[in-house]
């Protein structure tokens, strides 16, 4: 059985030269964000590969859990894909074995690597996300829309005009299209390298009313992702200018990631404060907890819209404005 696992790894789990910056094709900043960006790609389909060959969710966990604190999330997001993967292929139960153990305190990164599984496999292979939290379900847009900008870059960011159709049945097809950007956005931050000169100029490449949702997206990978210094994060929130609240919301939910999963480390303090109004991340994660919708009305407008919303107008507030209001 040990053999058959290793091969359904070999069979099933993505090379890791793809993840290569020189092979994609993306802007190398230095040599320490070029290691950052590989570490991150190469840390997921770790856990993807974790998520394949492993006898069963609690087994894989065991793995996931020796992964470094900085990277563990990478390794949760690729565990989302490989559990997808695994469960549509065989008809196993992977992917609810990993959020009803502890990857619930993942469950962020689970959903944005059910969007790349979804982008690999056939329509009719697709999970039912019907059955999925109607809030959360967004996040695996996120996941696809990242998944087709890393590695359809000339489609997705380089002709940055052209269109792209999506339907599913999560949510609204024109909605959809911004959560898409959300991923785009996010993918955005490796495609440039980590420099906020290049994701700036790509993302202002895009149509106008797109750079919002693209810079929430960016905003979400350099505070997770991170490899940018404090003057760097300085000068990508004066690029993003008028989108400043929608960065500011990205970073925040980056922050409630790591804050719900224990993996905070010091770049998540040092991003929070330059770019949630000097929050620190556990603040930053309270305004995202206090503005959750309980529900969603499935409107044009979702609420996981709407919570966007609400944590971008609340974010760009100081903290100490926001307790000195509460005093």
């Amino acid at each position: 059985m040990s053999m058959l696992r290793a091969l359904r790894r070999r069979v099933l789990t993505p090379n890791v030269r793809e993840t290569h910056l020189d092979r994609r094709g993306f802007h190398v900043k230095n040599p320490e964000a070029k290691n950052q960006l590989e570490t991150v790609g190469a840390t997921f389909l770790q856990g993807y590969a974790y998520a394949v060959e492993a006898r069963s969710a609690a087994e894989a966990e065991e793995w996931l859990e020796t992964v470094p604190r900085a990277y563990r999330g990478f390794a949760y997001e690729g565990a989302g894909m490989g559990a997808v993967m695994l469960d549509s292929l065989t008809g196993s139960k992977r992917l609810a074995g990993f959020l009803e153990g502890e990857g619930a305190r993942h469950d962020y990164m689970i959903w944005v690597g059910v969007g790349w599984a979804m982008a690999r496999l056939p329509k009719f292979l697709w999970p039912d996300v019907t059955e999925i939290d109607p809030v959360l379900r967004w996040l695996i847009l996120d996941g696809y829309g990242f998944h087709q900008a890393y590695f359809k870059t000339d489609a997705y960011v380089r002709k940055p005009h052209l269109t792209h159709p999506f339907s599913w049945k999560g949510g609204d097809d024109t909605y959809s299209q911004r959560v898409l950007d959300q991923g785009i956005g996010r993918a955005l931050w490796f495609v440039g390298g980590t420099d906020p000169d290049v994701v700036a100029g790509l993302i202002a490449a895009y149509p106008e009313h797109r750079h919002g949702d693209l810079y929430a997206g960016s905003g979400l990978a350099c505070t997770y992702a991170g490899s940018a210094d404090e003057t760097e994060l300085k000068r990508f929130a004066e690029h993003a200018g008028k989108h400043l609240p929608n960065l500011a919301q990205g970073s925040a939910f980056a922050s409630e990631a790591r804050v719900k999963a224990g993996t905070i480390i010091d770049h998540t303090k040092m991003a929070s404060r330059v770019l949630c109004a000097g929050r620190t991340p556990e603040e930053a994660s309270r305004v995202c907890l206090e503005t959750r919708p309980t529900g969603c009305d499935g409107g044009a407008i979702p609420a996981f819209e709407t919570w966007r919303q609400e944590i971008a107008r609340q974010i760009v507030v100081p903290a100490y404005s926001q307790k000195g209001a509460s005093a």
